[in-house]
Parts: structure tokens; sequence; C-alpha cells
């Protein structure tokens, strides 16, 4: 249900396409909160790849038209529902997922779907959370299954996700590698948690990494871009290793005797597909990150809501992450 007499500025997508389907109306109704639901008042809205996979009409999963994209906002509660008993007007608050659409200057979500912000995170920082550290945290302890002590690759470390698993997986006691495309995304992921670099436009830069395992291979490597990397990836992992996919651009063809000859797997993930139990260990972790310090999210390119098109075109660019791209309001 929406409110008769207030309007916002809100992202609208029509119909499936480029970026430029992403239109900026100011005549949106502002929504009003359900029973067990929280209008928050957005001040930034993170940018995920697949809201631009969504967009374009690829996703396995496609919304009603017209919808307004958005996740993991953060800002300010407006109201809330009747039945609504863990929030109350004025509160700090970020999400993992809205019902109305985060990329807009009011959004409903869900009162499950609601975090408080801790007072020494700003809302450019709430908007990092939920997608890339519930998205880490899945990808190494629930579908790898990883271990202190294992050795880590992550791919495209410098993005919102990466970073996030550069911090989990130090903060855990992990060896961690991570890879980049420029100087300031390598100097970024070491200050987040790396022991090393790799320049993945570099050629030879699988066999620094592999000289750098010592001979071993890999434990976990998490894949932001299979049809990439998938193929190098088998050859890098060790006996027994995993590697988790976390996203992909296009087909790839890989030989079978790659990960038949050392035990390997490869584990697809998909956030949405959590559990209860597995959302609420993963908060604790989260939490538990941001009461000790360790926990930082890193903002990378700020747009505001007129460029949202202008953020999903560059989201497509190869161009080198440097952090969460947000929104903001």
């Amino acid at each position: 249900m929406a409110s008769v007499d207030r309007f916002m500025r809100a992202i609208r997508v029509n119909e499936f396409g480029k970026p430029d389907v992403l239109k900026l109306m100011t005549d949106v109704p502002v929504p009003s909160p359900g029973e067990n639901q929280v209008l928050i008042r957005v001040h930034a809205c993170g940018i995920n790849p697949f809201e631009s996979y969504i967009r374009s009409g690829l996703f396995a999963w496609r919304p009603s038209l017209p919808y307004t994209p958005g996740s993991d906002t953060s800002g300010v509660v407006e109201a809330v529902g009747r039945n609504v008993t863990g929030f109350k007007k004025g509160d700090r608050v970020f999400t993992r997922s809205t019902i109305t659409g985060g990329y807009a200057e009011y959004t409903v979500a869900c009162e499950d779907m609601v975090y408080h912000l801790p007072d020494h995170l700003n809302f450019k920082q709430g908007a990092a959370l939920a997608i890339p550290y519930f998205t880490a945290y899945r990808a190494l302890f629930q579908k790898a299954h990883a271990k202190p002590g294992e050795l880590i690759l992550i791919h495209g470390a410098s993005g919102g996700v990466g970073i996030a698993a550069c911090q989990l997986a130090r903060a855990y006691g992990f060896k961690v590698f991570g890879t980049a495309g420029t100087p300031k995304g390598l100097n970024l992921v070491m200050q987040n948690g790396a022991h090393k670099v790799f320049n993945h436009r570099e050629k030879d830069y699988i066999e620094k990494i592999q000289e750098a395992a010592g001979g071993e291979g890999v434990d976990v490597i998490l894949e932001m871009l299979a049809n990439c990397n998938l193929c190098n990836d088998l050859k890098l992992l060790s006996y027994g290793g995993r590697v988790v996919v976390l996203g992909s651009q296009g087909s790839v063809d890989i030989n079978p005797t790659d990960i038949i000859a050392k035990e390997t797997s490869i584990i697809g993930h998909s956030l949405y597909s959590s559990t209860k139990e597995e959302w609420k260990e993963a908060r604790a972790a989260i939490f538990g990150g941001m009461e000790s310090g360790w926990l930082k999210p890193l903002i990378g390119p700020e747009y505001p809501l007129e460029k949202a098109s202008q953020a999903h075109e560059d989201l497509t660019q190869d161009s080198g992450a440097t952090g969460k791209m947000v929104l903001v309001l």
C-alpha cells in the first residue's frame, strides 16, 4: 500500500535491457509498511552485480515489471507496521533485502530483513554490509567449509565481496591470497587482510600464485568471474580443494580430469538459498566482527540516484574494482 499524498524519487525499470532502462522517476508514491514491515528513509544503497544481471533479463529469476532494484540499503526508520517490535521511528538501520526496492528515497522491508546499524559505521558503510559480508561468510564457511590455517585465494579481491572475504579470512586465521587489476586495488587488498596479492592482468600471475603456494596448491578459491578463471582455478587447487563460484558472465569449457585427479569440487553459491539457521549464524559472525573492530566496509565509487544507469554501465567495465559501489541519496 502507498501513501496517497507523498511522492518520492525512485529508479524504475519498465523493460529488461541495457543500463539505460534504469529511469529516474519523481512521482513514485511513498510506500506504506504492512503489519510486519518497516519503512526506511534511504540514505545509501549498495550496487551489486546480480542487480545488473536481473536488469538485463538474463538472470534465472525475473521480477514483475515495472520494478525498483536494490537490496542492501541503509537509512533511518520512518515508520513501522503495527506488529513490529524490534524497531522504532528514528532507528539507524541496514537491510539485506527490500520489498519495494532500494534505489529510491524510501523503501519497505520485512522486519526480519532489517538490522540495527552500529553508531560507529556511517550510512555508506551500512549499504556495504549485508550482501558483501553475508555472501563472503556463506562462501567461506557454509559452502567451502574452510578451516583456519587453509590457504584461500580470492579472485577480484578489491571489490565489495572480495574485501569482505579478505577481512573475514584474515580474522579467522586463514592464509589469504588476493587478486586485483590495478596498483590501487592491490594495495587495498593488502590493507584489508591479504598476505600476498597478484595482478590478474599479468600473463604469468597464475605461475606466481603456484610458486607462492609452495607447490601444495590452494585449498579454497572464491571465484567472482568463472567464465574467465575457472579453468585456471582447477589447476591451482590442492588435493581436495574447493572453488566456490560466486559469479559468471558466460559459459566455460573445463577438463573433468582436472577435477578427478585431485578430487576437487566446484561449488555453486546463491546467497538467497540460505536457510534461517545459516542467516542466523552469519549474522552472529558479522556483528561479532563489527563489535571487535576488524569488520570495516570499504566504499568505492559513489553515485547520486540519477546516475544509477551510469553505475550499472561502470559495473560491466573491467576497470578494476576498489570497494563497494553505492548510491548516495
